[in-house]
């Protein structure tokens, strides 16, 4: 039931795709501007969406007349576009700096549960058994949470140059990532 390398897989795909240590320059701005980040509700929120689309996103796609093969095409090209954004330091995509909900909007979605998000998770539901994803959600869920709760900790000793580097390495697995979800979901001919 439980594999070892499955929960590691699951659980770095999402890891590079939430991508806690390259927003935390948007947690600091969110806490500067709300004077306080609810590190609980943001990550119980967050864990919430994931697990729902998890299991309810084929009834989703179903409702919509979506096959699973067009759905992980259209997210392996998020991920790639994703990993550009983070190796090439642009920005396609874009959130609301003036949201002034908190710690709900725009941290728990879309920052931490955004398109990539849901989209892998799909992706990674035709890949891996159900019991090591949930596992690879729970692990990320208390690396967002502890992410959270010591942004300030964290700011300080990596600098900028490190959430740089970090970022970049993430972004070029995340390509990857893409690529290969791309070629096991196209069929030609």
């Amino acid at each position: 039931m439980f594999n070892f390398k499955e929960i590691l897989s699951v659980t770095l795909i999402l890891f590079a795709i939430i991508d806690i240590i390259g927003s935390i320059p948007i947690i600091i701005e969110l806490r500067k501007r709300e004077g306080v980040i609810h590190s609980e509700k943001a990550t119980l929120v967050a864990g919430v969406l994931m697990i729902l689309f998890l299991f309810l996103g084929q009834e989703i796609l179903k409702l919509f007349g979506l096959d699973f093969e067009s759905f992980a095409l259209a997210g392996a090209i998020i991920l790639f576009l994703i990993g550009m954004e983070m190796v090439l330091g642009i920005h396609l995509f874009q959130t609301n700096p003036n949201s002034k909900s908190g710690s709900i909007v725009p941290l728990a979605f879309p920052l931490i549960v955004g398109a990539g998000t849901l989209t892998t998770l799909l992706s990674l539901r035709a890949a891996y058994s159900l019991p090591n994803i949930l596992v690879g959600i729970v692990l990320n869920l208390i690396f967002v949470y502890t992410v959270l709760k010591s942004s300030s900790w964290i700011e300080q000793k990596l600098g900028d140059t490190g959430s740089d580097i970090l970022r970049k390495v993430f972004g070029v697995i995340l390509l990857a990532i893409a690529i290969k979800l791309f070629k096991s979901n196209i069929h030609l001919g």
